[in-house]
C-alpha cells in the first residue's frame, strides 16, 4: 500500500501519484465497469466526513488519463435511513466534478436499481442469520471493479472508518442497521462477499483532514494532509487505525479479517511505499459519545438490548431515524458543527473547498 503526505496545491496530482505508487492496475480492469463508491456521511458539509471533491477529482482524473474509458466510471451513491445522497452529493461539491467528466451517478437504493438475492460460496459470519430470508445486493456492482473513496475518521461502533466500512452502505440496503450489534463481524462478511462479486478491489482514502470524537458526523477535524490507497482493504485500514493513534487488531472487524485471511492487519507486515509512518500518531479518540450514539448502544449492547426487535424492526422504527435527524440536523451541526465548519474555511483547505 502506499502512503503520502501532500499539499492544497498538488493534492489532485498527488492522488494520481498515490494510486501508481500502490499499483492500482492490478486490481481495476480496464475491460469491466469500474464503481466509485463514494462515501456520503452526511448531506451536511462537514471537513473530513464524506468523499472530499479533490479525493474524487484525483481518482477520475488519474483514471481517464491513463486510459480508463470514462463511459465505464460509474459513480455510486447510497442512502441511509439518516442520510441523503442526493443534497449530499451537491453539498460536499461533488456533483461539479461528477459534470467535469461527465459521469452519471447511481443512486444503489433508488429505482431502477434492483437488488438481487446473493447466496455467498463463502459460511457468513453473521449476515446469514441477520437477513434468514436472504442476502440482498445491488444488481450494478455484480462483476465490476470497485474503488472505495472513504476518509480517515473515527467511528462510534467500530473505533475507525474506512474502506471496509465503506462497503456497508452499498452492499447492504436500508435495513443495514438490523447489523450494528454485530458490526464487526458484518464487516468481514461484506469483505468476503466483495472478493467474490466484484473483479478487483482497490481503495484510496483522504486524510488531508482527519476526523476525530465520536465520528462519523459530530466529529472535530483537523488538517493532517495525508492520502493512503491500497488493493488490500484490511492492510488500508489498519495503517489509518494505527496512524491515528489505535491499536489495529485491537479493532474487531481489522483482526477477524486478518484471522480469515481476508488482507494483512498487522502493520509490521504490510509495506508500505512513499512516507515513514513509523512515528505517526494524531492521539484521537473514539471513547466519546453523543446523546444519539449513547442511545444506540443502549439498544444494540445495553439495556435496551431486549427491545431492539421492537425498536428497530416493527413499524415503530420510525422513531428512532426521526430521533436521530432532529438531534444531528437541528441541533448539532447548526448549535455546534457549523463553528466548526467556520474555522476549517479558513485554512488552505477550506480555501481549496471554496473554490470547487
Amino acid at each position: 500500500m502506499a502512503v503520502l503526505k501532500t499539499r492544497p496545491e498538488t493534492v489532485v496530482e498527488d492522488f494520481g501519484k498515490l494510486m501508481d505508487l500502490a499499483g492500482y492496475k492490478n486490481f481495476v480492469s480496464k475491460e469491466a465497469n469500474t464503481i466509485l463508491k463514494i462515501n456520503i456521511s452526511w448531506h451536511h458539509y462537514f471537513p473530513g466526513c464524506s468523499t472530499s471533491p479533490w479525493q474524487l477529482d484525483g481518482v477520475i482524473k488519474k483514471l481517464t488519463a491513463d486510459g480508463y474509458d470514462a463511459r465505464k466510471l460509474v459513480p455510486a451513491h447510497n442512502s441511509t435511513v439518516v442520510v441523503d445522497p442526493h443534497p449530499g452529493q451537491v453539498n460536499n461539491k461533488l456533483e461539479p466534478i461528477l459534470k467535469k467528466y461527465g459521469l452519471d451517478p447511481i443512486f444503489l437504493n433508488d429505482p431502477p436499481v434492483k437488488w438481487l438475492r446473493y447466496e455467498p460460496k463463502e459460511p457468513m459470519l453473521v449476515l446469514d442469520k441477520v437477513f434468514p430470508d436472504g442476502i440482498e445486493i445491488p444488481e450494478p456492482l455484480i462483476g465490476q471493479s470497485i474503488i472505495h473513496l472513504p476518509t480517515m475518521k473515527t467511528h462510534v461502533f467500530t473505533t475507525m472508518t474506512g474502506a471496509m466500512k465503506n462497503a456497508f452502505g452499498g452492499l447492504l440496503a436500508k435495513r443495514r442497521h438490523w447489523t450494528h450489534s454485530v458490526i464487526h463481524e458484518t464487516l468481514v462478511d461484506l469483505l468476503v462477499i466483495q472478493k467474490e462479486i466484484h473483479k478487483g478491489v482497490f481503495a484510496v482514502m483522504d486524510g488531508t483532514i482527519a476526523g476525530d470524537g465520536p465520528g462519523p458526523r459530530a466529529m472535530r477535524p483537523h488538517v493532517k494532509n495525508y492520502i493512503l490507497a491500497s488493493g488490500d482493504s484490511v492492510a488500508i485500514d489498519a495503517v489509518a487505525a494505527k496512524m491515528m493513534g489505535f491499536d489495529p487488531l485491537s479493532l474487531r472487524f481489522i483482526r477477524l479479517a486478518h484471522e480469515k485471511g481476508l488482507g494483512c492487519g498487522d502493520v509490521n507486515e504490510i509495506e508500505i511505499a512513499g512516507e515513514d509512518i513509523s512515528g505517526v500518531n494524531f492521539h484521537f479518540s473514539a471513547n466519546e459519545e453523543t446523546f444519539a450514539s449513547r442511545g444506540q448502544k443502549m439498544i444494540y449492547h445495553g439495556p435496551l438490548k431486549p427491545l431492539e426487535n421492537v425498536l428497530l424492526r416493527s413499524p415503530i422504527v420510525p422513531w428512532s431515524f426521526a430521533a436521530s435527524r432532529l438531534y444531528h440536523d437541528l441541533y448539532w451541526y447548526p448549535c455546534i458543527g457549523k463553528k466548526r465548519v467556520d474555522e476549517f474555511m479558513k485554512t488552505e483547505w477550506g480555501r481549496l473547498f471554496e473554490k470547487y
